[in-house]
């Protein structure tokens, strides 16, 4: 089944932790073989910095990129992996964790069982859809029923806090709908996106086929599919309008709702997926596309609903059936959009389907078993050291006025951070998980498990500490409704950290994923949210429209880089994690200065501090990818590329120039009047 996430949280993409003050440090970090020395460092620092890793590390058919944190998941997986397995290598008590992430990973890995049930345990659902809509009124019962067990159709929603109130939650609906993800894979035509499109319909027939249809019923249900994704998609919101707190909020009564979209039985809706007593203000995120749905559902024949419904059926269920299902999910979404050539090994879909399903479990005993207690106090320091930078940085900006930094100060020293893992473990006692049972419809129920999970936040205050993420989750994220910055246990490992390495490493690489995370509390976005985490503009006009026009140099400086030939970066989609990577290589550096000013660090390897500081930083961000995953993250994904985030970056910092003796000769050279000056 697909879980899907609509916390509007900003993540690195990859992340990491943890200090090192205290220690005696022996090694620069530095791995000579990751580098190219060859390549100059004025013309490309990424193939500098990460030639040698890239050599190393080509692609294998498994991925359409592979980074180095891809390298650590990988890691994080073994273990992972070792812990799980061992569980499901006995029998275990009925009712137990242990019992539940043991059977869910062995019906994941039963090939033959999966194979011999086929797509049988699909047919009573397909059937359901069939059956319960005779008239336009049953559709919207039977989508909410069809919510219970992770399938989305027309639009989506979600619980969490209201940004104009962020100590309560509210209940919010969202665009959606659509099997491509992206409204632009329905309209463009070029011919990358044109192929993709193609391929798509005949990926649709190749699924209906599957399941029973014939050819020309397939057909039909495929022009049914297209006619309404394609009319969603026309009124949907692209990625960039969706950056936009104000645009995305329309907070109203239930009853406003029912007079803004009278053509949805809200009331139905509302009472089907189990809130129509708690649920007494929501917000509408997208008003229009959510306005179209409702003239589909309206004018749209009832056949071509039911094939739209049994699609999204379909899709949800498809890794979780048999091996012909699977094969045609991943031929399409990983070989058609990503390039990926070859399928993860079953353990490893099975890892997944229990981290997915008992993330915080798996989590306790992670972090139980490779994260000590040592690692969580010494990233405590760090984080401690980062703010106090920031706090410097914040109070020499000259473009700022006093009033504005005051604020920024307070809303600094009340972040609340979470590191390696929350502190009350999620319960799963609930969570039915039984093996008799097809691997399918203890999905069902895992996804059930869920949405009952948040649905039982509807008008309740916001719980700050919860987890969005699991502890062994390489990744990081900044939230701000709750003002949180938070970093899993997952990322603490090489090349993020190395407890051996200097402070010039360790700054480098870590420190600047901290400062990453701390400075999206005042990226385009998060500048919006004050220190309680509401929708308030704490900023005088002059300093938000310095802001803005500072801010816009990164954006029309990302917008110029072409990634593909032909195809150009998209900064004010990429803006908001771009403006953290510029105040996180600044404030890191700053932090690495303060901590080394009583006893500098020598030069190694013929490298000084200040140069190590860099290479450790471009490391984070080695990877190989393929041109198809180029073009799926330049549609859809907020972060730059990797080559990009080095070399798109480090020509706006100063100590990067003076480190490595860049000058107007050197092509990656940006004159100071044309840098991003923010943090």
């Amino acid at each position: 089944m697909k879980m899907k996430n609509y916390l509007p949280i900003a993540m690195l993409a990859m992340v990491s932790l943890t200090g090192c003050e205290g220690q005696k440090q022996q090694t620069m970090g530095i791995k000579m073989e990751n580098l190219d020395t060859t390549a100059a460092v004025g013309t490309d620092f990424y193939q500098y910095a990460c030639g040698g890793w890239m050599k190393n590390n080509p692609l294998s058919g498994e991925y359409s990129r592979f980074g180095s944190f891809d390298k650590l998941a990988e890691d994080n997986r073994e273990q992972i992996k070792g812990l799980i397995a061992e569980l499901a290598s006995k029998e275990q008590e009925q009712g137990t964790v242990a019992q539940k992430i043991a059977d869910i990973y062995n019906l994941a890995l039963d090939s033959v069982r999966l194979n011999q049930e086929g797509v049988a345990p699909l047919k009573a659902d397909l059937e359901m859809v069939a059956q319960s809509i005779k008239s336009k009124s049953d559709i919207i019962p039977v989508m909410a029923q069809l919510n219970h067990f992770g399938v989305d159709p027309y639009f989506g929603f979600y619980i969490d806090a209201d940004i104009m109130d962020s100590k309560n939650n509210l209940f919010q609906l969202g665009q959606g709908g659509l099997s491509l993800g992206q409204k632009e894979y329905y309209l463009d035509t070029d011919e990358a996106t044109t192929n993709i499109r193609n391929k798509f319909k005949e990926h649709i027939v190749k699924t209906f086929q599957l399941v029973g249809f014939d050819q020309a019923t397939a057909e039909k249900n495929r022009d049914a599919v297209m006619e309404i994704e394609t009319r969603i998609a026309e009124a949907s919101f692209n990625n960039v309008e969706l950056r936009d707190p104000a645009s995305n909020y329309h907070k109203m009564s239930v009853d406003e709702l029912k007079k803004l979209i009278p053509n949805i039985d809200w009331d139905a809706y509302l009472k089907g997926i189990g809130v129509q007593d708690e649920v007494k203000e929501l917000s509408v995120g997208q008003i229009r596309p959510i306005q179209e749905v409702a003239a589909i559902i309206n004018d749209v024949p009832l056949e071509k609903q039911i094939a739209y419904l049994q699609w999204n059926v379909i899709e949800s269920a498809a890794s979780s059936l048999n091996d012909e299902m699977y094969a045609e999910e991943f031929d399409f979404y990983s070989r058609t959009m990503k390039g990926i050539q070859e399928m993860q090994p079953r353990w490893k879909r099975a890892v997944g389907a229990v981290s997915g399903v008992l993330g915080e479990a798996v989590g306790q005993m992670y972090v139980q078993k490779y994260f000590p207690a040592e690692s969580k106090a010494r990233m405590v320091q760090l984080v401690k050291n980062l703010q106090n930078a920031l706090a410097e940085r914040i109070q020499a900006q000259e473009w700022m006025s006093d009033s504005t930094k005051t604020q920024a100060l307070e809303k600094l020293s009340t972040f609340y951070v979470k590191i390696g893992y929350p502190d009350k473990w999620r319960d799963y006692t609930a969570l039915n998980i039984d093996k008799k049972d097809s691997y399918y419809e203890n999905m069902k129920r895992a996804t059930s498990f869920y949405l009952d999970y948040m649905l039982s936040k509807a008008g309740k205050p916001v719980d700050r500490d919860e987890w969005y993420m699991t502890p062994q989750t390489v990744n990081a994220y900044y939230n701000p409704t709750t003002n949180e910055i938070c970093f899993p246990a997952g990322i603490l490992q090489y090349p993020f950290f190395d407890m051996s390495a200097d402070d010039a490493f360790n700054y480098g690489a870590i420190g600047v994923v901290i400062g990453h995370e701390m400075t999206h509390g005042f990226d385009d976005q998060g500048r919006q949210f004050d220190k309680d985490g509401n929708f308030r503009d704490w900023w005088t006009p002059a300093d938000g429209e310095k802001f803005k026009e500072r801010a816009q140099v990164m954006s029309d400086f990302f917008s110029k880089i072409e990634v593909l030939p032909g195809l150009y970066g998209n900064g004010a989609l990429t803006l908001g994690e771009n403006l953290a990577d510029h105040g996180g290589l600044n404030v890191a550096f700053q932090a690495f200065k303060n901590a080394t000013k009583d006893a500098p660090l020598k030069d190694e390897n013929g490298f000084t501090p200040e140069q190590r500081f860099f290479l450790a930083y471009a490391g984070v961000w080695g990877q190989n990818i393929r041109d198809e995953e180029i073009r799926v993250r330049t549609k859809s994904d907020s972060h730059s590329l990797g080559k990009w985030r080095v070399d798109g970056a480090l020509p706006h910092i100063q100590a990067w120039y003076d480190a490595f003796n860049i000058t107007e000769k050197d092509p990656m050279y940006v004159a100071p009047e044309n840098r991003v000056n923010i943090w």
